[in-house]
């Protein structure tokens, strides 16, 4: 995300002694600049804390600081910024355009939509934005980007939306806006704009090498950000609903062993617990989930914010894919709690269990041909054991090692090499492969 603690060396205050104490550049260097470390390196990871004066030395006086971007909602003094902004503060002030600085109260934040509310407590009526219908935003859109670089204050810069639904890897909700407005450290929690004057994004996260403005910046949509900043305003947090499962996409291949006209859904590939109420509704590993009150999944991603929307304790209906045909599943979600994601994907998924190496042979390996596998009797009984995988064959090219272990095959238990072929055998006949 945008880090708004960073500091920056511009040749540091000295060149600028002569400035009065509350001359703007003077203060800006004050905060931002002269941050080198004992050996009078550049420590450009850190905001400059304040101290006591340079004869109590002896006894410093540590006050971190973050410094960003955010705007007024309501007329009363409810304001939006992004949680990195806030996270970890015990006291918020907000400076006005015109300078003036008032106190602000955090009413509440979401750490997996990085958005925080706050207010501000003052008789004066704020001139505040409202957010835009999400659905209208367009890539090609021109859009404007209003924030606090640097510190420097209030700066507009121009762009399009390069890109709608961008997963940067933050987090299950992930659903950016990509822009190519000039974002940069202190934008953080500040409004993008369409050319109607509604806010389109929260302006949260930039991609650079070098930590400055790339043309590549990330904006929280309007469409999510509705939601979650009324449910804040009226509840000071987010209660989601939690499914208990843990799910995957489901590949091409994926699709085609199991009948699927298109490589669509989450694939359930383990419960969490038997109390989870996944587990409780009867979801069972193999299943896909495709739809969730009849509107469509395409993906794990999709999956985890839609179950996010919803209250705990609401009843939903799955459409779920299992055994070659679909199901309707109910479920009474549950809620998910600080730690909890509504849906991981397994670090295994794609390669199985443990990564044995030199394996003792079973007396009773068996060839699967079909596969290109050696497998031999589990030694729990569950299952089998991956002896060997010919280099050259499908098994290899999907990630099958030696030491793995299958425990079933198309949602079929399996305990032997002869289970398997008479899986493989009845997906013939149905016309899979």
């Amino acid at each position: 995300p945008v880090n708004d603690d960073m500091t920056f060396n511009f040749g540091g205050p000295e060149n600028f002694n002569d400035l009065p104490d509350d001359h703007p550049l003077k203060r800006f260097f004050r905060d931002f600049g002269d941050n080198n470390d004992q050996f009078g390196n550049q420590m450009p990871g850190q905001r400059r804390a304040d101290r006591w004066p340079d004869h109590r030395k002896d006894k410093p006086r540590l006050r971190p600081t973050s410094q960003g971007s955010g705007f007024f909602i309501t007329e009363d003094g409810f304001l939006v910024t992004n949680n990195h902004v806030i996270d970890g503060g015990t006291a918020f002030t907000v400076v006005m355009n015109d300078g003036t600085e008032l106190d602000a109260k955090l009413i509440g934040r979401d750490p997996r939509t990085d958005l925080a509310v706050l207010k501000v407590n003052d008789k004066r009526k704020f001139t505040y934005v409202s957010f835009a219908d999400g659905n209208k935003t367009r890539v090609g859109d021109w859009v404007v980007a209003v924030g606090n670089p640097f510190g420097l204050g209030g700066t507009v810069t121009a762009g399009i939306v390069s890109a709608l639904g961008r997963d940067i890897g933050a987090g299950p909700y992930d659903d950016f806006l990509q822009v190519d407005a000039a974002v940069n450290r202190g934008n953080s929690g500040g409004p993008t704009f369409n050319l109607s004057g509604e806010v389109v994004g929260i302006n949260t996260a930039i991609f650079s090498p070098s930590g400055g403005n790339v043309g590549i910046a990330f904006a929280i949509p309007a469409s999510v950000a509705k939601d979650v900043v009324k449910k804040l305003m009226d509840n000071g947090e987010i209660a989601r609903g939690w499914l208990g499962i843990r799910i995957e996409p489901v590949t091409a291949d994926v699709a085609e062993a199991i009948g699927l006209s298109e490589a669509a859904g989450a694939l359930v590939n383990g419960q969490q617990d038997s109390n989870s109420p996944g587990y409780k509704a009867g979801l069972e590993d193999g299943d896909v989930v495709t739809a969730v009150d009849g509107d469509p999944i395409k993906g794990p991603k999709e999956l985890a914010r839609k179950i996010g929307t919803y209250e705990p304790g609401k009843e939903v209906e799955l459409s779920v894919w299992r055994d070659g045909k679909s199901i309707s599943v109910k479920v009474t979600l549950g809620k998910m709690q600080d730690q909890t994601q509504v849906a991981s994907a397994d670090p295994n998924s794609s390669q199985g269990g443990s990564n044995g190496s030199d394996q003792e042979q079973a007396p009773a390996e068996q060839m699967l041909d079909q596969l290109g596998i050696r497998v031999s009797p589990a030694d729990d009984g569950n299952g089998v054991q991956i002896v060997d995988v010919d280099p050259q064959s499908d098994a290899a090219d999907k990630g099958l090692k030696a030491g793995e272990k299958i425990t079933s095959v198309n949602n079929q238990d399996v305990k032997s090499a002869s289970d398997i072929q008479k899986v493989i055998e009845s997906a013939k006949k149905d016309g899979r492969k």
